[in-house]
């Protein structure tokens, strides 16, 4: 059982990943304690540590009377100006690096409900790219591989990765024209699913070489 503090540290990246990715909004309120703890399954204390970390970071304020508020999606601003200055090759470097553990990790910690999660991502990437939804489809897939980093037990780990596939979003949607390469790497993305299901690192690494050969 993860300690309350790592508990309040993972709720406290779910959020930002949220905040970063739109679902909360800037200026927009957050959900109250008790649907954030109905959410993301953890106490009333570990809700209020993790917006506690936020708001020492800069992503929220709490209005007296009102709820807390998004104040911010930046983060850290040095490292996400350096990911806004970094070109294809260096977004992808990064990835990989990041990527190879995160797998071998999500694949010796991943709860049921993470697989169930990536698993809903799998489908949603497929009907997208058979429907040749492009922008749906890089959305899907970018939320597949953030669902894995979310299920490997170290919340730096995921947080980085989160901050890396922002810019590696809008990457491929430059980088790409239709949905092919992704019809085309179904079957290893579904293999990696697979592998972790099935607390399998060395498929799980296998998987995602052939995944990386594809981009």
């Amino acid at each position: 059982m993860l300690k309350k503090t790592s508990l309040a540290e993972e709720v406290a990246t779910r959020i930002r990943q949220k905040i970063r990715g739109g679902v909360y909004l800037l200026d927009a309120k957050l959900p109250t304690e008790p649907e954030l703890m109905h959410i993301f399954g953890v106490g009333r204390s570990s809700v209020r540590e993790a917006i506690r970390i936020l708001a020492n970071g800069g992503y929220v304020e709490a209005r007296q009377g009102k709820g807390t508020f998004v104040l911010s999606n930046e983060g850290s601003e040095e490292l996400t100006r350096a990911f806004r200055g970094a070109n294809l090759d260096e977004l992808l470097e990064v990835r990989y690096l990041l990527e190879g553990r995160i797998v071998e990790k999500a694949a010796l910690n991943r709860t049921s409900a993470d697989v169930e999660n990536i698993g809903s991502c799998l489908a949603q990437r497929k009907r997208r790219a058979d429907a040749g939804e492009l922008p749906q489809c890089i959305a899907a897939d970018i939320e597949f591989h953030q669902q894995i980093a979310n299920a490997c037990g170290n919340s730096i780990l995921a947080e980085l990765y989160s901050e890396s596939c922002k810019h590696m979003q809008r990457a491929f949607i430059q980088l790409y024209v239709d949905t092919s390469v992704f019809i085309q790497t179904h079957g290893s993305h579904e293999e990696l699913y697979n592998a972790i299901k099935d607390s399998d690192v060395a498929r799980a690494r296998t998987a995602l070489g052939s995944i990386i050969e594809h981009i």
